[in-house]
């Protein structure tokens, strides 16, 4: 797989330096053609085809090519039979020029389009299997299950306290009586990225529930540090309330509860979520 990710770069920046070069090369052949009209309506032309290269493929550009190429054909065997004009022959490299542009951008780009392409297919496979919320952008609860169990085993095998934080909206059922729709969309999608921004990279955000929205951090800390972290998220939350001129009004605020793993007292991963959901019955 390296040795693959390594070839896909070479080719990549190989890629990138013909593109380089052809684009330099058809500014030069501009300037020496002297035709400012035709130069600027086939460049016009060029950065289209350029644009079907990029989001369509190579197929596509190739086809594209083929149609200007037959194009500009017509164009010159009319000028020289039907106009009597002498062919421009300065104008001729727009005949290999966009074709060999496409061909290089292709090849600089490609890897990037595949990395997009599985991205999106792994976006996909999480949502179908219910571990992504289209929503939040965060994992469900079926993923915190299963990250759970890993941090759990982490933390068995190597003597690190994991700790996840349970964080609420308080009186969420109260606020939502008096929000209309777009306001409960703010307050989910700001609490979503307060949340998310307040920790660290190695620890995973998770929302467990969107009627009553719960959201869940594992962290490889104590519960000392767990609350640091949680009152990191609640001041963090608290400042975007107040910037929001849609929400400032309201009496909202966030209450977290910290449960950190304990092997002799807990045996899955529920016991440690449903400890945290029960912590936060006593944040004040």
């Amino acid at each position: 797989m390296q040795n693959k990710n390594s070839k896909d770069r070479l080719y990549e920046d190989i890629g990138l330096l013909l593109l380089l070069l052809m684009l330099s090369i058809t500014a030069v052949l501009m300037m020496l053609s002297q035709n400012i009209v035709v130069n600027i309506i086939y460049l016009i032309i060029t950065m289209g085809i350029l644009i079907v290269t990029y989001f369509m493929g190579i197929i596509p550009s190739l086809l594209a090519n083929m149609v200007f190429i037959a194009f500009q054909t017509v164009v010159m065997l009319y000028e020289y039979f039907g106009l009597n004009h002498e062919i421009q022959w300065s104008l001729l490299f727009w005949l290999i020029m966009p074709l060999l542009i496409s061909l290089t951008m292709y090849l600089s780009t490609r890897s990037q389009i595949a990395l997009q392409k599985a991205n999106s297919d792994l976006h996909a496979a999480l949502v179908e299997r219910g571990a992504f919320d289209q929503q939040t952008n965060l994992r469900t609860m079926v993923a915190y299950v299963e990250d759970a169990g890993v941090f759990i085993e982490t933390s068995r095998r190597f003597e690190i306290p994991v700790s996840t934080l349970i964080i609420k909206i308080r009186y969420f059922n109260d606020l939502r009586r008096m929000m209309s729709d777009r306001q409960l969309q703010l307050l989910l999608q700001i609490a979503s990225e307060v949340i998310k921004s307040s920790t660290r990279d190695n620890d995973i955000t998770y929302i467990l529930e969107n009627e009553d929205p719960t959201w869940a951090i594992l962290l490889y800390t104590n519960a000392t540090g767990g609350r640091i972290a949680g009152q990191r998220a609640k001041d963090a939350f608290e400042k975007r309330i107040k910037e929001s001129s849609e929400l400032v009004n309201l009496a909202i605020s966030m209450v977290v509860g910290v449960s950190e793993w304990n092997a002799e007292e807990m045996s899955n991963p529920y016991d440690l979520m449903n400890d945290g959901i029960k912590e936060t019955q006593y944040d004040v």
